[in-house]
């Protein structure tokens, strides 16, 4: 009995297995391996395995495997092998992780704190969303008189659980965020989690509860005093409504909270956790470890939160809120002002989560918040900006970055998410930045003028999050002002610089690769071979594609040929791309096009060109090794994207010294890439060739 291995778990065990890999990365057609022994692999075995167009060895213990298109969905195959997660194979985001704790400078305990926090609020987004959708929902009911969700007693028993459907996921975020803390500091998840959900419990809880009891046999009146009334002490502050209670345990007071959506006590209480429990680990025999590390966790940690880092984390909280409050009552336009120009800098660095912990604070402690509106007006701001890329897109044609777009716009609008925006647009188009701010600091400038907002809980800003947010037409007005001002701004200016926008206008027609420092030669070589297969089909055979024809195809410049297993890049001299042959120029360098046809890549790089010929034959003329990383230094590209060219006529014009002095080769890959479609492919010139002169000679199939 036989059994069929597939593409992904061919490449695994073609590169050593899982336990051989420090991380795997892909961009537009190749999988990219850090491995830890990378003379292991057998080229060859890993070029015969189906879907594999190439192998190409790179510097110490990288290395790449050619696979094209499919890239995207086999890396992710790979990446959900079993054999892969036992062996704790290090995703996209570790290495990003990994990276940026290298990068620690001088100031690596403030990096280390901020990464704490971020990472034990980021896994929580998916749930803190579910639940403010419910909460927008509700927030509309209540908006339209349909339903009073500020009245238990009103809205009956129907409502009072639809309030539990978002409720639970609020009141138990410390819970949460100590399980993502305690996975963060690497001590076991389930220890941190224990610890705070003590202080959750209904026996906590009861100590500061009430009791009733009936004065009067059938009188119906009731009276009611502390379940623990001779071991509670509560006081009234009768400024602020509040009343708090202490509770005499073991005969130490010990201050009684409510615990219910506190974000900093967790995060206090797992940063202590986390040196007791490692030292526990290192004391404790490991035969022993199982039981006695958790028992001594609990017995120490549970007490030192409920009477000290408890009450220090609330504190905290609220001395925090309470100075960010006093500004916003002081000085109500800087404060909305500063909040949504901060934003922008905060999110792609994981550091807006704390300024989100403190609108929680502050719905707990003063029963709204004052952060999410002008915050909201930064959302927007970013949600106009993607929108006048969306524009631009459609009027470019630009079919990636409309996709790109259009989803990145609908996670906003619909969910109140950046991410998408900030890293799948404005973080690659310095343009975009500075005209989102403006955006920014005129939503901020319409809060602060109007008095500043409330929010009644904490959301995800959204068009379905409007109605938590008072007085409502303030808010509105807020971010459509910032999202028109940045939409427009974007629109009228461009998000691209004239280089940009040229590179997106060549690479919209067809699919081809975007010619990026990121995305190697061979990559747009391969997106070029792809974006001429689209079109040939579906006409009546050009001549070239004649059963037994024989066309020949004139060099595009003049220069030494040498066959194409001689070009000094491995993923043209092995075929990948297709057949062909290599140029190395001489004399001034002029690359002109070898016959009539459609130019379908031309990037503004200059290095390379995909043209599809009238005659069947669709061309790669790449000028050089690696010339893209000169980003158009030394080219004087001729031609666009769409552009109809004859035979002869100029292409690019290129300075031999820019790119020498660089110390890139000028050798010219000239490739056949759709050379499936044909029987042969073959070098006809050697030694030197003029231009014009016969180079290949392409025979098609019978």
């Amino acid at each position: 009995m036989t059994t069929t291995t597939s593409t992904p778990e061919a490449i695994l065990d073609a590169v050593g297995g899982a336990d051989n890999i420090v991380h795997l990365t892909h961009c537009a057609t190749r999988l990219r391996f850090e491995l830890h022994d990378a003379s292991v692999i057998d080229k060859a075995t890993v070029e015969a395995i189906p879907g594999v167009l190439g192998a190409v060895p790179q510097s110490g213990d990288r290395y790449q495997i050619v696979i094209g298109g499919a890239v995207q969905g086999v890396y992710t195959e790979i990446m959900n092998l079993p054999a892969m997660k036992s062996a704790g194979a290090m995703s996209d985001a570790d290495v990003k992780a990994a990276a940026r704790s290298k990068a620690r400078g001088k100031n690596a305990i403030i990096d280390a704190f901020f990464e704490y926090l971020s990472d034990s609020f980021r896994p929580l987004l998916p749930v803190l969303l579910g639940a403010s959708l419910i909460i927008a929902f509700e927030a509309m009911l209540d908006a339209l008189g349909v339903v009073d969700f500020r009245d238990d007693a009103a809205k009956g028993a129907t409502w009072v659980f639809v309030d539990s459907m978002w409720r639970s996921v609020f009141y138990f975020l410390p819970i949460m965020v100590a399980y993502n803390a305690a996975k963060k500091l690497n001590i076991d998840p389930w220890v941190g989690t224990a610890v705070m959900t003590a202080l959750l419990t209904p026996n906590f809880m009861s100590l500061s509860s009430k009791a009733y009891t009936e004065t009067a046999e059938g009188s119906g009146m009731f009276t009611e005093a502390l379940k623990f009334s001779d071991q509670v002490t509560c006081t009234t502050n009768h400024t602020l409504g509040t009343e708090s209670c202490v509770a005499h345990i073991f005969g130490l007071p010990m201050q009684l909270n409510d615990y219910g959506g506190q974000v900093f006590v967790p995060l206090i209480m797992v940063a202590v956790l986390a040196p007791l429990y490692k030292g526990l680990q290192k004391l404790i025999p490991v035969n022993l470890q199982m039981v006695f590390v958790p028992f001594l966790s609990f017995v120490v940690m549970m007490p030192v939160t409920a009477f000290l880092l408890g009450p220090i984390g609330v504190w905290a909280g609220s001395a925090i809120g309470a100075g960010l409050a006093w500004l916003n009552n002081s000085a109500p336009i800087v404060f909305a002002i500063v909040i949504p120009l901060l934003y922008p800098f905060l999110v792609p660095l994981g550091l807006h989560w704390p300024l989100n912990a403190l609108m929680l604070i502050n719905i707990d402690t003063l029963g709204y918040d004052f952060i999410q509106g002008p915050m909201g007006t930064w959302n927007f701001a970013c949600f106009g900006a993607t929108a006048g890329v969306l524009v631009l897109a459609i009027r470019d044609k630009d079919r990636v970055m409309r996709q790109t777009a259009s989803g990145a716009l609908a996670a906003g609008l619909l969910g109140g998410i950046s991410e998408p925006s900030l890293y799948g647009i404005h973080l690659r188009f310095k343009r975009i930045y500075p005209r989102m701010l403006v955006g920014c600091a005129v939503g901020g400038l319409i809060v602060g003028i109007g008095g500043g907002l409330k929010a009644s809980t904490f959301v995800f800003t959204s068009l379905l999050t409007i109605p938590v947010f008072s007085p409502m037409f303030l808010y509105v007005v807020g971010i459509a002002a910032a999202f028109l001002t940045a939409m427009t701004l974007i629109i009228l200016t461009d998000y691209r610089t004239k280089e940009e926008r040229a590179a997106a206008m060549a690479a919209a027609a067809g699919g081809a690769v975007e010619a990026s420092a990121e995305d190697t030669a061979a990559d747009l070589a391969l997106e070029a071979g792809a974006a001429g297969a689209t079109g040939a089909d579906d006409a009546a055979a050009p001549e070239a594609l004649e059963p037994g024809a024989v066309t020949e195809i004139a060099s595009p410049l003049a220069g030494d040929v040498m066959a194409l297993a001689d070009v000094p890049d491995p993923v043209f001299s092995t075929g990948a791309v297709g057949d062909g042959a290599g140029v190395t120029p001489s004399g001034e360098i002029v690359v002109t096009a070898p016959a009539a046809g459609t130019v379908v890549v031309a990037p503004a790089s200059g290095h390379a060109y995909g043209i599809n010929l009238d005659n069947g034959v669709e061309l790669l003329i790449h000028v050089g090794i690696d010339t893209v990383n000169l980003e158009g230094k030394g080219f004087d590209v001729k031609v666009e994207q769409g552009d109809r060219v004859e035979a002869g006529q100029e292409l690019v014009r290129v300075d031999r010294a820019v790119v020498e002095e660089a110390g890139y080769s000028l050798t010219t890959p000239v490739l056949v890439t759709n050379t499936a479609k044909f029987a042969s492919v073959e070098l006809v010139a050697s030694g030197g060739v003029e231009q014009g002169a016969a180079l290949l000679r392409i025979t098609a199939k019978d």
